[in-house]
């Protein structure tokens, strides 16, 4: 039996109505997806996820404010750069209200992101170029003193703070703002490929969709290696000179000793005053060279008197 041509048309038609609404339906999948990638690239906190901190529900009706709080940076300029394992950068972040009615419980927010992740294109290594929440610290000033404020991933490689009582405004009035400070540390052990991080502000608050302000490019800058010192060997010490023998000390015998007064008697030379070393006792000094010389003399003529009146008694008892 012959099946005919208007069934198979129709048959056809069904399968093709089928593949036709599958088709619009993964069309409608992906444009969805990427209208979610892109409000995420605004905001790092778009995602739904939950900031860590529980909140109470405002008490003030979204309908009594006219339009959204801001944010921005708050005395931070742009093109800084970071180091691996250097100094923070602090970054400032400002949070307005001129809606007409006041918010509570508002939070500052940082984003970090890494632009290459976006370029998979040239050939960039997505493993590497997610951030990880374990290479930065980041702490907001409160109270005085620096609170480390944790990390969450969002749903796409940007990694945002966590909100937490110190990054909170209790009550922001209208036609006021509120300034907060953080600072971001990058940890020596970031991949090495890291060239760039860019660091967005924004804020939120319990039962209004979050804002986000701009953001700033910071270089990663690591230091060039230090060359160790070439060390010097350590200079030799010569041998001390030998202290020069001590001259011998003149002979100090008495007048009174014949056989002393016989020897000739030996002229000190005059030898180089040295300086005795401190808490050292100096040694007694004797007379001069003229004295002595004067002393054998003397002692030479008595000597020789004494020999001549012995020879004249002599001869006076030969005579009697």
């Amino acid at each position: 039996m012959r099946t005919s041509v208007i069934n198979r048309f129709a048959k056809n038609d069904r399968a093709f109505s089928v593949r036709r609404r599958v088709a619009v339906l993964a069309a409608t999948t992906v444009l969805a997806g990427g209208v979610q990638l892109h409000a995420m690239s605004d905001t790092a906190w778009a995602c739904g996820s939950s900031t860590g901190t529980t909140f109470p529900a405002p008490t003030i009706p979204s309908s009594a404010h006219h339009g959204s709080f801001s944010a921005g940076f708050h005395m931070t300029p742009g093109g800084q750069t970071i180091t691996p394992g250097g100094a923070k950068v602090e970054v400032g972040v400002g949070v307005g209200n001129f809606t007409g009615a006041p918010y509570e419980n508002v939070s500052a927010m940082l984003s970090l992101y890494n632009p290459a992740s976006s370029h998979p294109e040239e050939g960039v290594d997505l493993r590497t170029a997610n951030l990880r929440p374990e290479d930065f610290t980041v702490e907001v000033m409160s109270g005085g003193v620096w609170k480390p404020v944790a990390l969450r991933h969002s749903c796409d490689p940007t990694l945002f703070t966590v909100a937490s009582p110190a990054t909170t405004a209790t009550r922001l009035e209208d036609g006021r703002a509120a300034n907060f400070m953080f600072r971001v540390g990058l940890s020596a052990k970031a991949p090495k490929d890291l060239a760039e991080i860019q660091i967005g502000v924004g804020a939120q608050a319990p039962g209004f969709p979050g804002v986000a302000g701009d953001t700033h490019t910071y270089r990663v800058e690591r230091a060039a290696p230090t060359k160790p010192a070439p060390t010097k060997p350590a200079p030799t010490t010569s041998k001390a000179a030998k202290p020069a023998p001590a001259e011998p000390a003149a002979d100090r015998t008495p007048a009174g000793n014949a056989q002393a007064a016989e020897a000739p008697v030996a002229t000190p030379s005059a030898a180089p005053a040295t300086t005795a070393p401190a808490g050292t006792p100096e040694l007694a000094h004797t007379g001069a060279a003229e004295t002595d010389t004067f002393l054998a003399t003397s002692s030479a003529a008595l000597l020789a008197l004494g020999t001549g009146v012995l020879l004249a008694v002599r001869r006076l008892r030969r005579q009697r």
